[in-house]
């Protein structure tokens, strides 16, 4: 009996010990990481929108309301994170940041920001977080972002055999799963804009 007590006793110190030990960990990192999210987010919109001075948090939708437009529209598996205007020098709207994350990668979430003009442009996209697999799923960096930037169109498709039109985006080979994710994400954006944000000033 006495050396159970002394065992129980001894797993409660441990237990005890490492909870404060991950309590003070948790304290003396959590602003760092905070600060290093924040100017990962802030890089991601002047990346994808660099005409803008400033940016803006709006508020978005609720979100069972952008499930059920994404899920009418067939996009699924798909986050809205954030909307955020971006502004001139003088404070008039360009167009929107819009962060997405799509839940359908190889390797878990692919998360990114969509910078989208006024006129339905997308500027391009900033990749913020992708664990896919090396030498396949990560190329989407180098492969899939830049078929994105500068183009006007409802929507996209991705296909194995060349893209032949505007709207159509070359997959990465042997990456066909972090394609279809990284698609269906921009596509997710697009359709928000579309649905919520599009005629600019008016919907401010």
């Amino acid at each position: 009996m006495k050396n159970m007590l002394k065992d129980t006793l001894v797993l409660f110190l441990i237990t005890l010990f490492a909870g404060l030990l991950l309590g003070v960990v948790y304290q003396v990192t959590k602003e760092p990481i905070a600060a290093q999210e924040e100017k990962a987010r802030q890089e991601a919109f002047a990346e994808v929108f660099e005409a803008a001075e400033s940016f803006e948090t709006k508020e978005k939708p609720a979100e069972e309301e952008i499930v059920k437009t994404l899920t009418d529209a067939g996009i699924s598996g798909v986050t809205v994170e954030e909307i955020v205007s971006a502004l001139d020098g003088n404070g008039s709207l360009l167009g929107y940041c819009i962060t997405v994350t799509s839940h359908e990668g190889y390797g878990g979430d692919i998360k990114m920001t969509l910078g989208i003009d006024r006129d339905g442009t997308l500027n391009g996209i900033s990749i913020l977080e992708i664990s896919e697999t090396p030498g396949l799923g990560m190329k989407a960096e180098e492969v899939l972002k830049p078929q994105f930037s500068g183009k006007n169109v409802a929507e996209f498709e991705y296909t194995k055999s060349g893209a032949a039109s505007e709207n159509q985006i070359d997959a990465i080979s042997g990456a066909t799963i972090t394609t279809k994710a990284v698609t269906g994400g921009v596509n997710a954006g697009l359709k928000v804009f579309q649905t919520y944000l599009s005629g600019g000033e008016g919907n401010e």
